[in-house]
């Protein structure tokens, strides 16, 4: 502790406000049936049966198995809207965590006083938990990006105090800490990479600037790598003891990605471009830009006066960006992943306030700036929280789970169901079972390409019951489409439109069947409306 200075109790309160005004902001999520991503890893946790050609058994996706080890957990120990639960804990500690390394960055980088250090603490967390909490972005379902950031803040969390304490042996087991969470983080989804980017930085950074210390530098660095090798380790193993051929985890988890990326390329979307320009607006609405854009104004001067942590936050905030600009897809709940780059850029610009007297007015400048930005990104969280439950009281209802649910009241025993355009929230709430691998449109898109597959699986005895027409058949290609229509028209009929949005088809029989959806009815009993 600096002479003179003291903790700040306000400070350390609001922090604990913060986190908890985040977890509270998280009240859609117990308002809203499961979102087709938490849907689709549901499906594919609850029927895990890995094979020497398949990772995961009946269905196909592009994640880790770390992921789907937790969803299963989850849902064994609390059904399937536990992992929210465990989402809304680990927003609660994310805040928390990134205060800290905020307060960290303050002291020990900076030079501040406790007191000073606890208000740039303060304000992080406030600014943490406002980005996090924007309904614009995501409040509803839990996702990788959900529970990746905790373990990203805390990675951070963990370098810097290795650093701080590198001549002390706690260092070593620190930077081994450091890793372990960095790799950890990746395997909730392999984009996640800003805590290994900022550790290796920092790292790098600090080495460079005290060359007399390199050897405990390679030593915090060894421990660190050997942490990370750690969850690569054991899910290696855990693929051999399962009887997983190597080449099927590497594709799952890296192989695929290229692939998919190769058929966005070629099969442009309107729908994607719509999306991206989404994002843009979204980013500067919700303040993160801005935040950024300060930032990088303010970059001069942060090199100067902390070299290390600045190109650490700097470099991560930019492998964060180019990861969501690269994703191809650029579904809002990305720009979660963007949320503890700026955060820490938010708590070094914030560290500025100790400046030579000369510069004093700037400094204050500087910092009532910041906190105006993390005031307009509190607003905007609030008025987004407003927006969504505004729309949620009339217009706007879960149709692809009031279609799922219709579907599985009129379905009997044995039926099965294909959901064509990949919307697992309708086999999720259909409660039947699906004969066609891919759960998701780009994976159909990019493994089953010709509809080879579900041409050879509509013709075949393993025919599905149902068919729903999520999106038209000829949305991506006509390329396969004219077979299956063909197939459509000759082994189904055509039941209803649900919710007039979605075709549904069923196996020709003596009966049709009938329909029976509940679209007009409002949702607003939350959880409580869900029908077994």
């Amino acid at each position: 502790m600096t002479p003179g200075s003291r903790p700040w109790p306000v400070a350390r309160l609001t922090v604990w406000v913060a986190a908890l005004a985040a977890v509270l902001a998280r009240f859609p999520s117990a308002m809203w049936p499961l979102r087709p991503d938490e849907a689709g890893f549901l499906l594919v946790a609850r029927t895990w049966a890995p094979t020497p050609d398949s990772l995961y058994g009946p269905y196909f996706v592009d994640r880790p198995p770390e992921v789907i080890a937790l969803i299963r957990l989850t849902d064994w120990l609390g059904g399937p809207y536990a992992l929210r639960v465990v989402g809304a804990v680990g927003i609660f500690g994310f805040v928390l965590v990134v205060a800290a390394a905020a307060r960290h960055l303050a002291s020990y980088a900076a030079g501040l006083p406790t007191d000073r250090a606890d208000r740039v603490a303060a304000w992080t967390a406030v600014a943490a938990a406002g980005l996090v909490s924007n309904a614009g972005i995501d409040v509803v379902s839990t996702k990788g990006e959900h529970l990746g950031i905790p373990l990203v803040a805390a990675a951070c969390w963990l370098a810097l105090l290795a650093l701080e304490r590198r001549t002390t042996p706690r260092a070593t087991y620190l930077a081994l800490a450091s890793g372990l969470v960095a790799v950890l983080a990746v395997g909730l989804k392999q984009s996640i990479v800003g805590g290994l980017v900022f550790g290796g930085v920092l790292l790098v950074g600090s080495a460079v600037a005290d060359r007399s210390q390199w050897r405990t530098h390679a030593r915090l660095g060894a421990a660190a790598a050997l942490g990370a090798a750690i969850p690569v380790v054991v899910t290696v193993v855990w693929a051999l003891v399962a009887g997983v051929d190597l080449a099927t985890l590497w594709y799952a988890v890296v192989g695929f990605r290229p692939d998919a990326d190769a058929v966005l390329a070629a099969q442009p979307s309107e729908t994607i471009d719509q999306r991206a320009v989404v994002l843009r607006e979204l980013a500067v609405e919700t303040g993160m830009a801005l935040l950024a854009a300060w930032f990088l104004l303010n970059l001069p001067r942060l090199a100067r006066r902390m070299p290390a942590p600045t190109a650490a936050v700097t470099t991560m905030l930019a492998v964060d960006v180019v990861a969501v600009v690269q994703s191809g897809s650029y579904w809002t709940t990305y720009l979660v992943v963007l949320v503890p780059p700026v955060a820490l850029a938010t708590a070094l610009v914030l560290s500025l306030e100790r400046l030579p007297h000369r510069f004093r007015v700037w400094s204050r400048v500087t910092t009532g700036v910041t906190q105006a930005l993390v005031v307009l990104v509190v607003l905007s969280s609030l008025d987004s929280l407003w927006r969504w439950w505004d729309s949620t009281e009339e217009r706007y209802r879960p149709v692809e789970y009031y279609a799922g649910e219709a579907i599985g009241r009129a379905a009997r025993p044995g039926d099965t169901l294909v959901v064509y355009g990949g919307r697992a929230d309708i086999q999720w709430a259909s409660g039947l079972r699906s004969p066609y691998p891919h759960l998701w449109s780009l994976p159909m898109r990019t493994l089953d390409p010709d509809l080879v597959e579900l041409r050879d699986l509509l013709t075949g005895p393993a025919a599905p019951t149902w068919f729903v027409e999520f999106t038209a058949l000829d949305t991506w290609s006509e390329t396969g489409t004219e077979r299956i229509g063909e197939e459509l028209l000759e082994r189904y009929q055509y039941v209803a439109t649900v919710c007039d949005e979605y075709r549904v088809y069923h196996l020709k029989t003596l009966e049709r069947p009938v329909l029976d959806s509940r679209c007009t009815e409002p949702w607003r009993e939350g959880l409580a409306s869900l029908r077994d």
